[in-house]
């Protein structure tokens, strides 16, 4: 349970700031055309490196405490967050944007009143790959060192070949991802009422 504990406040962690980092770049890309034609095909790079190639770097440059799994875990959510949201944000109707702009609306308005609700799905579905990644993140991370974690424990049994107790664990990484995920999609319900009234009307 100790071990649980730790990989979750280390998910926990690097998914809230990955989150933040990736909604405030999809909203500096979405508003300045030339970073986001600078900066996107950087966004696009960082998936393309194994974070198992990464995280021995990681403890490298900071060692063997939380910093480097959090580290880890903000590079695996940052992108579906940013590329839900910015996918979200582009996918407005140009007329709705105009019609705000001739109204006298700011750009926040617009942002708050028509962008956010439209990126609202696709920031959702973004955040259920992200709750997914951010505890295996942490488990890759916590293999290559650590002191407490689900994948320092399953270090620990694998060499002592308590197979057992490892079926144990990738089975708990299982049903956590699982919360995580029905966590996401309750919320989703909650914050996007009107997909359920536009339901309830089609039926």
């Amino acid at each position: 349970a100790s071990h649980a504990g730790t990989t979750l406040a280390e998910a926990g962690i690097g998914l809230a700031v990955g989150v933040a980092l990736g909604v405030a770049s999809a909203v500096v890309m979405d508003r300045f055309e030339i970073l986001y034609r600078a900066f996107y095909p950087l966004v696009v790079l960082t998936q393309t490196i194994p974070t198992v190639a990464i995280a021995p770097l990681l403890v490298l440059w900071f060692g063997y405490d939380m910093l480097p799994k959090i580290v880890l875990i903000v590079i695996s959510t940052f992108f579906p967050i940013t590329v839900g949201v910015l996918g979200g944000f582009r996918s407005v109707d140009p007329d709705e944007i105009d019609l705000m702009r001739s109204m006298g609306a700011t750009e926040l308005q617009i942002l708050r009143h028509v962008k956010f609700p439209a990126a609202l799905p696709q920031f959702f579905s973004g955040l259920k790959i992200s709750a997914a990644y951010a505890l295996v993140g942490a488990v890759i991370a916590e293999w290559l060192g650590g002191f407490s974690g689900l994948g320092v424990y399953m270090t620990r049994v694998r060499k002592a070949y308590s197979f057992d107790k490892m079926f144990a664990v990738i089975l708990l990484i299982s049903v956590l991802s699982l919360v995580l995920m029905w966590a996401v999609e309750l919320v989703r319900r909650l914050a996007t009422p009107w997909e359920r009234a536009g339901s309830s009307e089609s039926r």
